[in-house]
This record gives C-alpha cells, structure tokens and sequence, in this order.
C-alpha cells in the first residue's frame, strides 16, 4: 500500500544548522527506503513564500500569493512510501527529522484504475 507523508512545520522554527541536519539525516532516511525498496518519491518544497494558490469561484479563476492555509505550519515537503500497512508508515514518519519540530501526516494514496 502507498503512503503519502506531509511535512509541515513553521519555516521559522528551524536555524540553517538545524535545517542543513534534518537534509543530511532525511537524505540517509530516502536512501535505506530506497535500497528497502519502500520509497517511490520524496522531495523537499521551496519556501511557502514561492507558492501560488489557484481557486475556481463562479466559474473565475482566483490566484493568490502564498499557501491556502492560514497556519503556522506550512507544508514543506513530502514522502511517497510503498509498505505492507499503516503501522510500517507510522514507523517510517516516526523517524523522518520534521516530525521533532513539526507534524507528520499520514495518508493512504488511492490506487486508481488503469485505463
């Protein structure tokens, strides 16, 4: 089954060297999935001050500067895992570095269709 793990922390909370630890340890993580074969893709997002939020409203498009939500934690990066349940996905977010400063989410990815 496939897991979706959000990232989200306050961009503020971290110091460069915290920052520049959490890559080289979520890095090290990204490489053992790899080799376990349980990592599909994982990637790091650009600063929320880079995001564009797009809403349809009667029928008009809307863009605005920044995130959507209206928290202090911002989504800052992902993990897509390939594992056996939820508990094997709870165990890998439980390692990932963000989770000491921020929040993890969990969720299951719908497997669609092939056409």
């Amino acid at each position: 089954m496939q897991y979706m793990l959000l990232i989200y922390s306050d961009e503020n909370a971290w110091t460069e060297t915290e920052r520049e630890a959490c890559m080289l340890a979520s890095m090290a993580i990204c490489d053992e999935l790899t080799e376990a074969g349980q990592l599909i893709a994982a990637s790091p997002l650009h600063s929320v001050s880079t995001a564009t939020s797009l809403r349809i409203r009667q029928g008009k498009r809307l863009i605005t500067d920044g995130p959507f939500a209206e928290t202090s934690e911002q989504l800052g990066g992902y993990y897509i895992v390939d594992v056996e349940n939820l508990d094997q996905a709870v165990a890998i977010a439980s390692r990932l570095p963000p989770a000491t400063k921020g929040t993890v989410e969990i969720r299951p990815l719908f497997t669609l269709p092939e056409s």
